[in-house]
């Protein structure tokens, strides 16, 4: 619990509405165990100034846990859990080299193709690393071929990949980080993959573009790859952002590169493992097409809800029966 969050929370509510602090707390407290969601979530969703009809349309983190449970069992999970054995099993979607240590004894040709990439930068992660959380950039010539692996095999981290370059349309919007969209698929019973949702991460003066390290999210047409909301924060003190706060550039009509391709490289990569049926995809969009970052099992409720404004709930529900 970031019990300074929830203060800052709180007092936002508490001036917003006019309501005293004791009944926003009571209510919340309640509402955790009414609507299954956490405490921070009550602010998050708007509960403060829904009925309960409406925040019953919220999925929270208690519901959330629950179904994806359900869609994507902790026996097959495991490829979306760990990196490397997601790399492994969708290796055909990356557009950029990636590599455990394995591969960089056995692939000197791969050891020299992360060494001579356009950036010169290299990006460490761990397997089970989140939210942006265990990564770090490094310049190439820090290294060499003997350096690097004995980098890897005496640190934390599982592997290191070549640093993206975005495609130049999402560069323009924001440079700080690469911007990756956020597909979320569900297979319905006919295993045919449904879109639940298509989001585009926006970083704000951040190395990277996760929205709980202070970034913002956006809404996707699935159909024209088209922005077609505002970008808008976890943080509900922060305003909705129709252009970017640093670059200007607009947010709402920015037309995304390789929209097609992306959709259809999500929708066959969905139905390869059909045993975990309800997938968040980690998207880079570059210049020579849409490649894969990862696949969560536990796919962020806030970034699907937020930047839609209203619960989403429903889209699940039939799901479960």
């Amino acid at each position: 619990m970031d019990w300074k969050k929830f203060r800052l929370f709180l007092n936002h509510a508490a001036a917003f509405t006019g309501k005293s602090k004791a009944s926003l707390v009571s209510d919340a407290v309640q509402s955790v165990f009414k609507y299954n969601i956490s405490l921070l979530e009550y602010f998050q969703f708007r509960f403060f100034e829904l009925d309960a009809e409406q925040r019953k349309t919220w999925a929270g983190t208690g519901y959330m846990f629950e179904y994806q449970l359900k869609m994507n069992p902790k026996s097959s999970r495991d490829i979306l859990d760990d990196k490397t054995k997601f790399y492994r099993a969708y290796k055909e979607y990356f557009v950029h080299a990636v590599a455990d240590v394995t591969d960089l004894k056995a692939k000197p040709e791969l050891l020299q193709k992360l060494f001579h990439t356009p950036s010169r930068k290299l990006v460490f992660k761990v397997a089970d690393g989140n939210c942006g959380i265990d990564v770090l950039i490094k310049n190439a010539g820090e290294f060499d071929e003997k350096s690097l692996i004995t980098f890897m095999e005496n640190s934390q981290f599982d592997l290191v990949e070549e640093f993206i370059q975005q495609h130049p349309v999402l560069n323009s919007l924001s440079p700080s980080a690469v911007n990756t969209v956020r597909i979320f698929t569900q297979l319905d019973d006919n295993n045919e993959v449904v879109l639940l949702g298509c989001r585009q991460r926006i970083s704000v003066n951040s190395t990277v573009d996760n929205m709980a390290a202070g970034n913002m999210a956006a809404p996707i047409d699935e159909k024209t790859g088209i922005i077609n909301g505002a970008g808008v924060y976890s943080d509900i003190t922060k305003p909705q952002e129709n252009t970017h706060p640093v670059t200007g550039i607009d947010i709402v009509g920015l037309q995304l590169p390789f929209w097609e391709e992306t959709v259809e490289m999500v929708k066959r990569a969905a139905k390869e493992h059909p045993e975990n049926r309800s997938i968040g995809w980690d998207i880079v969009i570059t210049e020579n097409g849409p490649g894969f970052i990862e696949g969560n099992h536990d796919w962020c409720k806030l970034l699907w809800q937020l930047p839609a404004q209203r619960g989403l709930k429903s889209k699940l529900e039939p799901y479960l029966k």
